[in-house]
């Protein structure tokens, strides 16, 4: 066992600005109260979605078992830690976290992770960047569009990252937003945001908490 407990609150480092901050510790439970929130922000979705899926049924353009087996391999994305694994190879392995930010199709070939879509998904051929956080810098991932996400990795994205609230403010007062979430970061820390695109998805690779030097890579896991 490590020689040092899991920490039950981890340093948040995700937040934007140029005006001093205070840093902060963000718990689980801040940050679930902060995701709901966002979640009932939001108005219900409209009923379009079911309308067309309605729609394409009955023109035969697609059939029930199609649906439900596409459901269903969506529901089997990002159930096996891949991204957790991911984050700790590289947090214990220099070379393979140099092969990560390098070609992250590679590195997830080492682990056997399938990275991107299958080969029926008309985004298949989307690409998969790495983003390493930093003492000077620190990313944030947004889709301004739609809900684009690395679902194979990461499985479905929670809702609050699809939410019309979020995906705005983001770009527009992402300081806001983050702190919402209980998160701040010094005014010398640099912050990009990313926006993902149906070409290509972002995967952050925070850096290794302090403390947990020594532990073994499937402890780490844990902390991801």
């Amino acid at each position: 066992s490590p020689a040092v407990e899991p920490p039950r609150k981890r340093q948040a480092l995700q937040l934007v600005g140029h005006e001093p901050v205070s840093l902060v510790l963000q718990s689980h439970t801040s940050r679930s109260s902060s995701e709901q929130a966002a979640v009932e922000a939001e108005r219900p979705v409209p009923r379009h979605v079911e309308a067309l899926l309605a729609s394409l049924l009955e023109r035969a353009v697609v059939t029930q078992k199609e649906v439900a087996e596409a459901a269903a391999a969506i529901e089997n994305w990002g159930t096996k830690r891949e991204g957790a694994r991911l984050v700790a190879r590289a947090w214990v392995d220099p070379a393979f976290h140099q092969l990560l930010l390098k070609d992250a199709k590679a590195a997830c070939d080492e682990l056997g992770i399938f990275p991107t879509f299958p080969a029926s998904f008309s985004w298949s051929k989307t690409k998969l960047t790495v983003l390493p956080n930093t003492d000077a810098v620190h990313n944030l991932v947004v889709c301004t569009l739609c809900s684009c996400y690395p679902l194979p990795i990461l499985g479905r994205s929670p809702s609050w990252y699809k939410s019309r609230s979020y995906r705005c403010r983001a770009v527009r007062e992402p300081r806001k937003v983050l702190e919402e979430f209980g998160t701040c970061l010094p005014a010398d820390v640099e912050v990009r945001v990313h926006d993902s695109t149906a070409d290509c998805r972002y995967l952050v690779l925070p850096q290794r908490p302090v403390g947990t030097e020594g532990w073994k890579e499937e402890e780490l896991v844990k902390l991801v």
